[in-house]
């Protein structure tokens, strides 16, 4: 034991004698002998700190990663420009090792935070009001699934197969025992059917769940598909991308009673897949059974501004039965960075970065869709399209790891019979050079 844990022999037979025995074998008698590990681990020799870190380094260096290979990559994460500032203000020791706020009048800078955040999620998505952040975008789309449940008291949430089939995957476990149903709409053209949403509302439907833009990159019609909801109770769930609400109608404004998505394209880098964060913002008429925490803005008795946790729903702070989630230390860290990147843009730059985006991917579409054998297949989009190649989109993208590219995301992994499809994504941070060297390894394929 000595050999891994840091403790003496004397001290660890202090530690034995204090709760009533004498040696470690008799602390794990319970576990039966069959269990139990016998002889040393496969450990290799002890090395120095700096052989292990050339040893660590060397692994890494075998990554491709958006620092090594320009990216495409996209499908809910995408490699945008971080400032500086957000790394450095979230490495502050007072904001990097904060946990949940058990008694968070006393956290005045943490509740500040928690309700800028709060403030700049409810501009963008024009809606009232916003929580303190979820785990990620496809549990906060699971949670929105059974916040219209709950209001409504119905059990049927439709989704339409546009929408990001790991967030499907995702609700689908979440509620595995909340007896929720699910039923998915079919799309026409790379979008929700309007027929077919037609078809399956009925009185049992909870919610709508609708992805814009969508999975596959086309701008949906949240309007017409609100317009063709007659049923007042049914939820409509949006599924967005914050990037793109700078310059897209908010989906508050085009009746969108729930608003849900990815955080990570706000100041957090990809990370290999997270941690990352999801927002949640609602109508009024849903704040008392809305998951998460909501901080809110007062005067103390010295008539002072003050912060102050207004709700917090979890079955700790309430009677388990009222809970509406488990969700406690919510991603404070990345929702922090999230505001100290809004507020670091301002709308301006807010708007510029999603101009940027959009003016770029339309350059790299046109470009792919002139060249033999290659067809974009989305039409009305934002930062992120469909190409169908002259072959194995697998293998192009392992021919365009070698030559330093990310070219993007193959949609076999999510669907049968799309070998030849591939997602493109393009953020502010690539330049003309790279999307013509792009578009020049493609030819050459």
């Amino acid at each position: 034991m000595s050999h891994y844990i840091p403790n003496t022999e004397a001290e660890q037979l202090a530690m034995l004698n204090e709760v009533g025995i004498s040696s470690f074998d008799e602390l794990i008698a319970n576990i039966p002998e069959a269990l139990r590990f016998h002889g040393d681990l496969p450990l290799p020799p002890a090395k120095s700190e700096i052989e292990h870190k050339r040893d660590v380094q060397h692994i890494l260096a075998q990554d491709a990663s958006a620092v090594s290979h320009i990216s495409f990559l996209g499908a809910g994460s995408y490699d945008h420009f971080i400032p500086h500032v957000v790394d450095t203000m979230i490495s502050r020791s007072e904001f990097y090792t904060a946990y949940t706020p058990y008694q968070a009048e006393v956290s005045q800078g943490t509740l500040q935070a928690m309700y800028e955040y709060q403030s700049m999620i409810c501009e963008l998505t024009g809606m009232d009001l916003a929580n303190s952040s979820m785990y990620d975008g496809a549990s906060a789309m699971a949670e929105a699934c059974l916040l219209a449940a709950r209001h409504t008291q119905r059990q049927k949430i439709l989704i339409s197969k546009s929408v990001n089939p790991i967030y499907c995957d995702v609700a689908i476990t979440y509620a595995h025992h909340q007896g929720l149903e699910f039923e998915y709409v079919d799309i026409e053209g790379g979008n929700t059917s309007l027929d077919s949403l037609a078809s399956k509302l009925d009185s049992s439907v909870a919610g709508v769940v609708i992805q814009n833009p969508n999975f596959y990159g086309s701008l949906e019609d949240l309007s017409a598909i609100k317009a063709s909801i007659e049923d007042s109770k049914i939820q409509l769930i949006a599924v967005v991308n914050p990037i793109s609400l700078n310059i897209l109608e908010a989906p508050g404004k085009q009746g969108a009673d729930i608003v849900v998505g990815e955080g990570q394209s706000l100041g957090n880098h990809m990370s290999f897949g997270g941690p990352y964060l999801g927002f949640m913002a609602v109508k009024e008429a849903l704040i008392r059974k809305i998951p998460g925490r909501i901080a809110g803005e007062s005067i103390d008795v010295h008539g002072k501004r003050a912060f102050v946790m207004v709700l917090r729903t979890r079955e700790q702070d309430i009677r388990r039965e009222r809970a509406t989630s488990n969700i406690c230390t919510n991603q404070g860290l990345n929702a922090l960075a999230a505001c100290v990147y809004m507020a670091t843009l301002g709308k301006n730059g807010l708007r510029k970065v999603a101009e940027l985006c959009t003016q770029k991917a339309h350059y790299l579409a046109a470009a792919i869709d002139n060249l033999d054998g290659y067809s974009v297949k989305t039409e009305n989009f934002f930062n992120e399209f469909l190409v169908e190649v002259p072959g194995l989109a697998q293998d192009l993208i392992k021919k365009a790891a070698n030559s330093g590219f990310l070219v993007g995301v193959a949609l076999s992994r999510f669907e049968k019979n799309a070998e030849n499809k591939l997602l493109i994504a393009v953020t502010e941070k690539r330049n003309k050079s790279e999307m013509d060297g792009l578009v020049k390894l493609l030819k050459e394929f």
